[in-house]
C-alpha cells in the first residue's frame, strides 16, 4: 500500500530567480540573432517543448532533430553558467517534507515536471536534491502538461501497483491541478510560485497551501487520505473541501 508523491519542480520546492529563461533566452541569440527576452513566451506550468514550439513561432522557423538536439544542448549549457552558486532557493520546508516522506515505508517521492531530463538534473543538483526522488516524469515525455501526468502515474502504477488515487500531485500552477485531475490523481495546489492564492483556489485542488514551511498540515492531510480508503471520488471527512 503506497502513496506516490509526485512533485513538480520550479515554483514548488525551488526558485532559480529567472536562470531558466536566462539559459533559452541565450541559447536563442545563438540561434537567431538579434535581441528577444521572450517576455510574452509563458514558461510556468508547461512542458519545455511547448515552450520551444512558442519561439520557434516567434521566429517563422522550424528545427530537425538535430537542430533540436543543438538547441537542448545550448540551453543546458548556458544554465549551468546562470545557475551560479549563489543564485536560487530552495523553497521553505522541501527538504523537511522530503525527509518526512521518505521515513513512511510506504511513501514514494517523485517528479513530474514539465523540465526536460537535463534541466531537472542540473536543477536538483545545485540545490542538494539529486537522488532523492525514485523516479519521474519530464518535458520531453509527452506533448503538454495533461499527458505528462498520466505517463507518471502510468510509471507508478508500472513500479507499485498503485492506482491514480494512490498519487498526489504537489504543484504551484493551474496546470499542476488540471493534470492532476486529468491523470485521476489528488491535487496539492501551493502559492509559492508565480499564482495567487485566490487564483489558485479557483481551480479547486484538493489541499491548498500558502507555502510549505510548515509540512505538518500536508502530511496530516496525506495520512487522512490513506486512511480514507484513497478514492478520488470520496474525499476523507477531515479534509474540507474548497470554498
Amino acid at each position: 500500500m503506497k502513496l506516490v508523491w509526485l512533485f513538480d519542480i520550479d515554483g514548488t520546492l525551488l526558485m532559480t530567480e529567472g536562470a531558466a529563461r536566462e539559459a533559452f533566452e541565450r541559447a536563442v541569440a545563438e540561434r537567431f540573432p538579434g535581441p528577444d527576452p521572450l517576455g510574452d513566451v509563458p514558461f510556468a506550468g508547461r512542458v519545455e517543448p511547448l515552450i520551444l514550439r512558442d519561439i520557434l513561432a516567434r521566429h517563422g522557423a522550424r528545427f530537425d532533430l538535430e537542430d533540436e538536439a543543438r538547441f537542448w544542448n545550448s540551453v543546458f549549457s548556458h544554465m549551468r553558467v546562470a545557475l551560479r552558486p549563489d543564485r536560487g532557493t530552495l523553497l521553505p520546508g522541501v527538504a523537511a517534507l522530503l525527509d518526512a516522506v521518505d521515513r513512511e515505508t510506504d511513501w514514494v517521492s517523485a517528479l513530474l515536471t514539465g523540465n526536460m531530463t537535463q534541466m531537472a538534473r542540473i536543477k536538483l543538483a545545485h540545490f542538494g536534491l539529486g537522488g532523492r526522488f525514485a523516479f519521474g516524469a519530464f518535458g520531453e515525455e509527452a506533448t503538454d502538461r495533461d499527458a505528462l501526468a498520466r505517463v507518471a502515474v502510468a510509471r507508478a502504477a508500472g513500479r507499485y501497483g498503485v492506482t491514480p488515487a494512490r498519487c498526489v500531485v504537489v504543484g504551484d500552477t493551474e496546470h499542476d491541478v488540471a493534470c492532476a485531475r486529468a491523470a485521476g490523481a489528488w491535487a496539492v495546489a501551493v502559492a509559492t510560485g508565480g499564482r495567487a492564492r485566490e487564483a489558485l483556489a479557483a481551480t479547486r485542488p484538493d489541499l491548498l497551501l500558502d507555502d510549505l514551511s510548515d509540512p505538518r498540515a500536508l502530511l496530516e492531510w496525506a495520512r487522512a487520505l490513506e486512511g480514507s480508503g484513497l478514492s478520488a471520488r470520496s474525499r476523507p471527512a477531515s479534509v474540507e473541501p474548497l470554498p
